[in-house]
């Protein structure tokens, strides 16, 4: 099983940045506007859209508010992974600064690489969209 880790200091509070994070159904699209066209809840998942027209049906397995961690699975979709375990955790790094980390373990391996690619340029918008959240521009 592939492992992959992405992390974005991001110059933000930890209480701002997990407000956006921690909403399963609008979320994505809130942090990454423009990479996520769409971001539809159903049931216990959401079907998100993607700027490259992937779509993907993502399963809430849970959302730890103490721990600012949530946890999903991509279920469904263009990507039909065998396994899917994806995390994103905010955590404290002062007053107005914290870190994303974002983790995921899939199965196949080669799905890996193009995970990889996907999370990296998604954290980079994720980053330059929640860098600076509730200062005074």
């Amino acid at each position: 099983m592939a492992t992959i880790r992405e992390e974005a200091v991001l110059e933000s509070s930890a209480d701002d940045v997990w407000e956006v994070i921690s909403d399963f159904a609008a979320g994505p699209r809130r942090m990454a506007p423009g990479f996520v066209l769409d971001s539809v809840p159903e049931e216990d998942c959401r079907v998100v859209t993607f700027a490259d027209g992937t779509v993907v049906r993502e399963r809430r397995v849970g959302v730890d508010h103490g721990a600012r961690r949530i946890v999903y699975s991509v279920v469904g979709g263009d990507v039909q992974p065998e396994h899917d375990n994806a995390s994103m955790q905010v955590l404290a790094d002062g007053e107005q600064r914290c870190r994303l980390v974002w983790t995921r373990d899939v199965l196949p391996d080669e799905l890996a690489a193009p995970m990889t690619k996907a999370m990296s340029a998604g954290l980079e918008v994720i980053k330059r969209t929640l860098d600076h959240l509730g200062s005074p521009e």
